[in-house]
This record gives structure tokens, C-alpha cells and sequence, in this order.
């Protein structure tokens, strides 16, 4: 390619697909590279999805939620940053950062909302074609909400969209249950984390609920519909799980490596134990039948069994979708779908959010030049994510399109030794009237301030008090009293499904 052609690639804007936490993110990384990002977001508000589960308080302190550069960017405008330790509801992660981040004028005059990207290729040249494939544009194909579809050259792209909109199916497997995309459609089957306390009050007040799934989700749900029964007393809820026990849901430090009286845990063992939400165990999810309710039939190891209900609460994570990247030459794990480097380094099966390395440019790389999947979407199938993770990826990214090679290697995580990938809704005590409180601002991590985890240095496992843990009498922590208790994974703890097994 001519040298002319060369510069006018460079010329090209970055293309950040996803207006989330980390798509903004990122653009305020390439903004401080003197990058030029244009940002496309299929919603009609910055972060879209975020607003979605507005309802739900974040596993992390404002402390990891706010981006570097996307602090340093708001601090010109006088933007008073939230208190470091207090953990925010979706809600206020929209309010008290992301809407005003997206109004800063650099930012706002990238973004481009009701733009959906349904296509991503090499101008001109399809999957197949080599020659000249890295100095040839990226071309997007957009639709916005009347229908109509544009196209944009971009010189690189990072792709911040997400899985929220791709839940998994409910059926075995990894496949749709038969009847499932039926159920859908005729309403049975709600979003993930719907607003059972708030909007959706209505909805589900004196109806049979099922939620289904066996981690943070379903617990947020199920306490969310145990507090609706408490007012609405004809609120019935059902809980389904694959797992032959919901001990891992509960906490219970040995049983899984999780910190002892996790509260959220603690709240919802009480309300199965006092016979108010009915637990059933070893269910695997075979098929629906929608007529004026929904029956829910599963296998288990006393049979096939029915559950009628009138609405079933999805709480199975989530997946990448894939299918606006078919000209994209991709290299993906071939068990998560995240970048194959990625991949072994988040695999659930041995990994939790405080196991996973720091990560940036050269893991997420792909066969395709300048091409970048981060965020959720980076992890693939695997829910360990974080969004201090997701900062840090695309500040490496960043420079490396920038072309600081040195900066986009030398990635670092700041992590608290607990807490960050979990939260505590219901207040550290479990009998304690004093600390009974329903907030999880309170709480911050154990043992105060973490040092920071290079990519170069080993992982050890550690406690909060640095290495391997020895038993404390029930009474006792290693840190202040009263012990903040989190439903999470201590930083350094391998955890995965492989661990549950072999507990």
C-alpha cells in the first residue's frame, strides 16, 4: 500500500463499539493518546444496559469503578468524584459517572446512540482475502433506529459491547430447552435481574415465581421476590439449580473457599430453611409448555418433574454473540470463546475474578490487526469479570495503538485482597440488629490498602493478611472489628468448579 494511503489510515478514527463502563473507558484512553475515538452505542442513552439493572449494587467500591483517564477527563469539569468506599447501585454508576463522562464535550461529540453495529470487515476485502489485509480500513456497518444502515472507516477498533443482551439458554448442555424460545415469547420468561422490588412491582406480586441459576444473580432475585412476599403474602418462589446442593450460593468459607458469613448468603439459607423460597436441587431443565402458565419440566434423579409457575426469572450468566464479527479473523479459546491467550487465564473451571491475572494488548490480540474484544465480551463465556479488569485492558490497548509499546506491555491490577468481586447486601452481621442493615455502602475491603499485582510478579495464594490462611477461633479476624463478610473470593484463592469437585 502507498505511503499516501498509509496516512490516511492513521488518520481514521478508533472505533469503540459499546458505551459502558469500559467502552467509555476506553475512549477516554485513546482521548489522552490524542486518539480519536467514535463511539457506537445501540441504545438511546450512554450505557444502555447499565440502566437495566439499575436496581442491583455493584460487588466493587467506587474506589475500582472509576477509569483512570475517565477520572482525569471529569476532573476539568468539576465533577465531585463519589466516596471511595461506598458501593454504588447500577443507578448511581450511571448518574454519578458514566452520564456525566459521555456529556463531557470530547466524549459526547464521539458518541453515536440508536447505533447498533450488525457488521464488521476489512474494506473490501472479506474473511478470506490476505494481501494487504493490516493497511486496509475497518468498515462498520451501522443501523440506527429508523432501520437505515451506514458505513463507517475506522483505523482500529475495540469492540465494548458486552453480553447482556445474550443470556444463556436455560435448557442442558449449553443448548435451549425444547419450547424455550415459546416461553420468550409469550412473556413467561422475564430479562435477568428484573426490577422485582421497583418498576416491575406489579409483575410479580401474588404470582408463582421460578428463578433458575445457582450464583450472585439468582441470590439478588431470589432476596429481592423474599422481601415482595413479605408484603404481598400470596408471592410464591420457587428456586431451581443444577447442582445437588446450593451450599456454594450460601458461602461457607471451607465448603468453597468463600469467606464466612457472607450475608447475602446468610439472608437467603434463612428464607429456604424458614420454608419461604422451595429449594430444588439436581434439576436440569428439559423443556416448557406455555398455556396460561408455564410448565417447567426437568430431569432429576428421582425423575421427570413439572413445576408450573407463572414466570420464570433467567439467573444462567451470560455469552458473547459473535455474529457481527464473521469477517473478522478471530482466535478464540475453544472453551470460553474469550482470545485464546485469554482464555486458560479466566476458565471458570479454575478461576475467580481474584485469580485472573492483569491482562492488556498483546493477550487480547487477535490474527486480525488492531482488532480488540474487551470488557465482558472478552471473557467469553467464563463470569469472572471485573471492571477494574476491563480498565486496565484498554489503557494497554490504548498505547499500543498509540504506539508505546512499553506502556501497552507494563500492565498492572490493583485489587483489595477481598471484596471486590463480591458484596455484601445485607450488612456483615447475621444476628447483630446493630448491623443489619440492608446497605452494602458500608463495607470496604479488609485490610485496607492493596499493593499493586504486576503481570511479572507470581500469584501466591493469600488470606488478608498475605499468605496462606491458618484458622481464627469464630470470634477473631485478622483485621478490625466487626469483620466486613463478603459473598466473593478472596484475591489469589483458586477457586473454580474444579475446586467445588474436589471440596
Amino acid at each position: 500500500m502507498s505511503k499516501n494511503t498509509d496516512t490516511a489510515l492513521s488518520q481514521l478514527p478508533v472505533a469503540v463499539i459499546g458505551s459502558g463502563p469500559v467502552g467509555l473507558a476506553a475512549a477516554a484512553h485513546l482521548l489522552e493518546r490524542g486518539l480519536t475515538p467514535i463511539i457506537f452505542e445501540a441504545g438511546d442513552s450512554p450505557a444502555a444496559a447499565v440502566n437495566a439493572w439499575g436496581h442491583i449494587r455493584l460487588f466493587s467500591p467506587w474506589q475500582y469503578d472509576v477509569d483512570a483517564a475517565a477520572r482525569r477527563l471529569l476532573e476539568g469539569t468539576g465533577w465531585q468524584e463519589p466516596d471511595a468506599d461506598t458501593l454504588p447501585t447500577g443507578a448511581e454508576l450511571l448518574e454519578l459517572y458514566l452520564r456525566p463522562l459521555a456529556a463531557v464535550p470530547s466524549m459526547s461529540g464521539a458518541l453515536h446512540l440508536n447505533s447498533e453495529v450488525v457488521a464488521v470487515t476489512r474494506e473490501g476485502l472479506d474473511k478470506t482475502r490476505t494481501g494487504g489485509r493490516e493497511n486496509t480500513p475497518f468498515l462498520l456497518r451501522i443501523r440506527d433506529e429508523s432501520g437505515s444502515v451506514s458505513e463507517h472507516r475506522v483505523r482500529a477498533i475495540i469492540d465494548a459491547s458486552g453480553t447482556w443482551n445474550n443470556p444463556n439458554p436455560l435448557g442442558q448442555a449449553g443448548l435451549p430447552a425444547a419450547g424455550e424460545a415459546e416461553a420468550y415469547a409469550a412473556g413467561f420468561i422475564t430479562v435477568p435481574l428484573p426490577d422485582v422490588a421497583g418498576r416491575e412491582r406489579a409483575r410479580f406480586a401474588g404470582r408463582h415465581v421460578l428463578v433458575v441459576g445457582a450464583g450472585h444473580s439468582a441470590a439478588n432475585s431470589l432476596l429481592a421476590l423474599g422481601e415482595l412476599a413479605e408484603q404481598e403474602p400470596d408471592t410464591r418462589i420457587s428456586w431451581a439449580i443444577r447442582r445437588s446442593s446450593a451450599a456454594s450460593v450460601y458461602g461457607g468459607g471451607d465448603l468453597d473457599g468463600l469467606p464466612a458469613r457472607g450475608a447475602l448468603g446468610s439472608r437467603l439459607r434463612a428464607l429456604v430453611e424458614e420454608g419461604r423460597i422451595e429449594l430444588h436441587t439436581s434439576f436440569t431443565i428439559t423443556g416448557f409448555k406455555a398455556a396460561d402458565s408455564l410448565t417447567v419440566v426437568g430431569s432429576t434423579p428421582s425423575g421427570e418433574t413439572q413445576l408450573d409457575v407463572d414466570l420464570l426469572v433467567p439467573a444462567t450468566g451470560f455469552r458473547p454473540s459473535l455474529d457481527m464479527l464473521r469477517e473478522i479473523r478471530l482466535d478464540l479459546d475453544p472453551a470460553v470463546e474469550a482470545p485464546r491467550q485469554l482464555g486458560p487465564l479466566i476458565d471458570p473451571e479454575f478461576h475467580s475474578c481474584g485469580t485472573v491475572e492483569p491482562h492488556g494488548a498483546r493477550l487480547l490480540a487477535h490474527p486480525e490487526k488492531d482488532f480488540y474484544i474487551v470488557g465482558m465480551k472478552s471473557y467469553g463465556r467464563a463470569p469472572t469479570f471485573l471492571m477494574a479488569t476491563g480498565y486496565e485492558q484498554v489503557r494497554s490497548i490504548a498505547a499500543a495503538l498509540a504506539g508505546d509499546q512499553e506502556a501497552a506491555d507494563k500492565v498492572e491490577l490493583v485489587l483489595p485482597e477481598t471484596g471486590v468481586c463480591s458484596t455484601d447486601l445485607g450488612g456483615s452481621c447475621d444476628t447483630d440488629a446493630s448491623c443489619g442493615t440492608d446497605s452494602a455502602a458500608e463495607e470496604a475491603s479488609c485490610c485496607g490498602t492493596p499493593e499493586p499485582y504486576t503481570a511479572a510478579e507470581p500469584e501466591a495464594a493469600s488470606s488478608c493478611c498475605g499468605t496462606a490462611p491458618e484458622p481464627e477461633p469464630a470470634a477473631s479476624s485478622c483485621c478490625s472489628a466487626p469483620e466486613p463478610a463478603f459473598l466473593g473470593i478472596p484475591t489469589g484463592l483458586a477457586h473454580g468448579r474444579s475446586a467445588r469437585e474436589e471440596s
